[in-house]
């Protein structure tokens, strides 16, 4: 009723005045009946929502009837604007979607968007509505409709609010579902890794029992944050948030491309089996396109309290007997990849190169010595002379000591190249004429690239 009369109170102080400053018997009834109409409006989004609420409904039926009700698009997001449900008429989604108030992954910039009754003079941006989906302290994310054309009024987003409770609902019931389904095929997954998931029949039977095909040919992802939960000043229910999150996200992206791919979440990683469709050239690249749409869409813009992770991508398997070797790999590349690119790295194993035996060396601080000992003064950077001095002998490297490539490389006039060849020899031996010493300066550039080294 309060807000029944909210919408009320505008229309009340424009209503037309009589000469006795009364309004007119017609303007009063106009008034009637638009508060009955408006509290029948209340009264059928109430039944709607409890139809669909005693019927079990998911988000996706919970959207089908908004919009049924206020007639455009309606969709549920997660906290950090992934888009989880959504209804309406096929075109009218893709113009929704192609909204400013969307990055390019198809995220909702939710740190944008304000959520309650919106200023009708706010331009198009009017015409959305969202409202905050909330069960306890746990915000599970957005309730939104878009109205083309309209603006909603209090009223409106009073029962989009209740939609919001119904939706509240229906995510704790996902949840603890999922819960329940997500620790058995999480169980699963982890003996698959480790070797101890039975014969490939037997393992391929459980699998499909979960919903998942491990009769085909894969390669295993492992997703990792990059940031150490182990060293962190962030509380344990924060960490554990942001893991629960951070799994959804990725069983979310994966499930949308191969719905039948194994994925689970442990620890600081998850862990993903994709479909290798193909051997032959050109399959490391595909995998690793279809891998990077999957890391594109988890990771967003950066926006919606996401945190950094890197990816390694194993070799392809054929038989649930090699997924064990492959995680190795997979994790492998994760970790290498990082030393190699920094946070965010996407790497695939066979990307590794040389890397991948440096990396088994334990001891940082015999690389940290073997790095010292072959470039000598141009291991640190005590003068600004020394990282040009380094590239020039990378390029020198990479080109086989072509001289002419080198300087068209480097922009460097033949003569001055020349005379940088000769000041590296007197730093670091005659590198031009001793194959050995040039494997030796090679390792030692690469190794000093890696980070944490």
């Amino acid at each position: 009723m309060v807000n029944v009369a909210n919408d009320l109170g505008a229309e009340r102080q424009q209503l037309p005045a009589d000469a006795g400053g009364e309004a007119t018997v017609e303007s009063l009834q106009r008034v009637v009946d638009h508060q009955a109409e408006l509290l029948q409006r209340e009264d059928e989004v109430n039944r709607i929502l409890v139809q669909t609420v005693l019927a079990g409904g998911s988000l996706a039926d919970l959207c089908e009837a908004l919009v049924g009700l206020f007639e455009g698009v309606a969709l549920v997001t997660t906290s950090d604007g992934r888009v989880v449900a959504t209804a309406g008429a096929e075109d009218a989604v893709a113009t929704v979607m192609g909204l400013d108030c969307f990055d390019r992954t198809g995220r909702l910039i939710v740190e944008d968007e304000p959520v309650g009754k919106r200023d009708p003079g706010d331009g198009p941006r009017s015409e959305r509505t969202m409202v905050r989906i909330v069960a306890g302290t746990s915000d599970h994310g957005l309730l939104a409709v878009f109205t083309p054309g309209r603006v909603l009024t209090t009223t409106d987003v009073h029962g989009l609010q209740r939609a919001a409770a119904v939706a509240a609902l229906a995510i704790t019931k996902e949840q603890a579902v999922a819960a329940v389904e997500g620790k058995y095929r999480a169980e699963f997954l982890r003996d698959a890794l480790v070797g101890r998931a039975g014969g490939p029949a037997e393992a391929a039977a459980h699998a499909a029992s979960l919903g998942w095909d491990l009769d085909r040919r894969m390669v295993v992802v492992v997703a990792e944050t990059d940031e150490d939960d182990d060293h962190t000043t962030r509380e344990t229910d924060e960490l554990r948030s942001l893991q629960e999150r951070f799994v959804r996200a990725w069983v979310q992206a994966v499930r949308t491309r191969e719905p039948k791919a194994p994925v689970a979440g442990f620890s600081q990683e998850v862990v993903a089996l994709v479909p290798a469709p193909y051997g032959g050239e050109g399959e490391q690249d595909a995998v690793m396109r279809s891998v990077g749409e999957i890391v594109k869409v988890v990771r967003g813009d950066g926006g919606g309290g996401r945190r950094t992770f890197s990816t390694g991508v194993s070799r392809p398997v054929e038989s649930v007997a090699d997924i064990p070797r492959a995680y190795g790999e997979a994790l492998r590349a994760v970790a290498v990849g990082r030393q190699m690119q920094g946070e965010s790295a996407v790497m695939h194993f066979d990307g590794l190169g040389i890397y991948r035996l440096l990396s088994l060396v334990p001891d940082t601080a015999d690389l940290r010595a073997f790095v010292d000992e072959a470039l000598g003064p141009l291991a640190t950077d005590d003068q600004t002379s020394h990282a040009d001095l380094r590239q020039t002998l990378q390029v020198l490297l990479d080109t086989n000591l072509n001289v002419a490539e080198t300087a068209r490389i480097l922009f460097f006039h033949y003569n001055t190249l020349r005379y940088r060849i000769t000041k590296l020899e007197q730093m670091l031996g005659p590198f031009t004429t001793d194959p050995q010493l040039r494997l030796t300066l090679a390792l030692a550039l690469r190794i000093r690239q890696m980070r944490g080294v």
